[in-house]
């Protein structure tokens, strides 16, 4: 059971085998061979880095990412955030995840049903193609509406992928009233279908820790290949609008740097990777100021959003949780 949240983290607080989730960590060593551990922890309410000095051979079992640790220590100011100084990690036995990972404020009910009257707009042969990815098979929907968008930059969240393809699609429809010559039912089907793979991706259970499948294949070749099985299953889906549907999975990344096989070459393709960039940049600018552990009209800088403080908005709700930077040393 849980006594003291993230967000309710002060310096100076003591810790005594509290329950954290541990988000990621790294196993170091000083320039003496002392090994030391880099990491985040988080729960529902946010996450605090945190540095464990002098670790012991048995600590390094338990603390991995993915796992519920419990951790004793001591919260310190660092670099103008909240960091856990950390004097001993044990292993938490059958937690409850609830308590550790955060939810989408928008209740899976309303999503799925604002998800289902999308769909019902698409015409052919889209309509049918994205039916039978996201709603025929009641498992993976309730896989694809529990995942989280990512693991830290934006709609890290349960229910965070299918809020994040939601909004993508709202955009895609004005966009596509807004420019053009852009073929709005592909575009719209792009939005809902490019991130599909993050379903298989991230393991909820593990704390949206990478699954064998993600590290091994990928959400963006995990996503053509489904596509690609689904089209087939339909016997007749044209080859020329799979082709286009599976360029812009395959590019929406943007570039080559950012983990795009291909570049966008086409309208759709493009509005798609801006469209994709934009909600999460505009997200992750909301995260990090819920974040935030500062307490006046700018955060404290955070290496995921430009490596620069941000502003906040006129009336914003404040909160009092870590920022993700880590320690670069003792």
């Amino acid at each position: 059971m849980k006594s003291i949240y993230t967000a309710d983290l002060q310096a100076g607080h003591t810790l005594e085998n509290e329950a954290f989730l541990v988000q990621d960590v790294v196993l170091r060593k000083t320039k003496d061979a002392r090994a030391f551990f880099l990491g985040t922890l988080r729960d529902k309410s946010g996450m605090v880095s945190f540095v464990y000095w002098d670790v012991p051979d048995y600590a390094v079992k338990w603390t991995q990412a993915g796992q519920v640790v419990l951790v004793s220590g001591r919260v310190n100011n660092y670099k103008d955030a909240l960091q856990i100084t950390v004097t001993d990690i044990n292993e938490a036995i059958n937690p409850d995840m609830a308590a550790f990972l955060p939810t989408s404020p928008r209740s899976r009910e309303a999503m799925i049903a604002e998800l289902k009257d999308i769909i019902s707009l698409l015409a052919a042969p889209w309509q049918q193609l994205v039916s039978s990815l996201l709603i025929e098979d009641p498992q993976f929907l309730h896989q694809f509406a529990n995942a989280p968008a990512a693991r830290k930059m934006h709609h890290a969240c349960i229910g965070g992928l299918l809020e994040h393809s939601l909004s993508m699609a709202n955009l895609a429809y004005q966009l596509a009233d807004h420019y053009p010559h852009v073929n709005r039912d592909l575009l719209v089907t792009g939005t809902l279908l490019h991130d599909i793979g993050k379903a298989i991706e991230y393991d909820v259970a593990r704390g949206f820790a990478f699954s064998e499948d993600g590290r091994l294949v990928g959400h963006i070749v995990r996503a053509v290949v489904m596509i690609e099985q689904a089209a087939a299953a339909q016997n007749n889906f044209p080859e020329h609008e799979l082709r286009q549907l599976v360029h812009l999975v395959t590019s929406h990344h943007g570039t080559y740097e950012w983990g795009s096989p291909v570049i966008p070459k086409t309208l759709e393709a493009v509005l798609l990777h801006q469209i994709d960039l934009l909600d999460s940049r505009v997200q992750g600018f909301f995260d990090h100021l819920n974040d935030d552990s500062s307490d006046n009209d700018w955060t404290v800088k955070n290496s995921l959003m430009f490596g620069t403080e941000l502003r906040y908005p006129e009336g914003y709700p404040r909160t009092n949780t870590a920022d993700l930077d880590l320690p670069a040393n003792e």
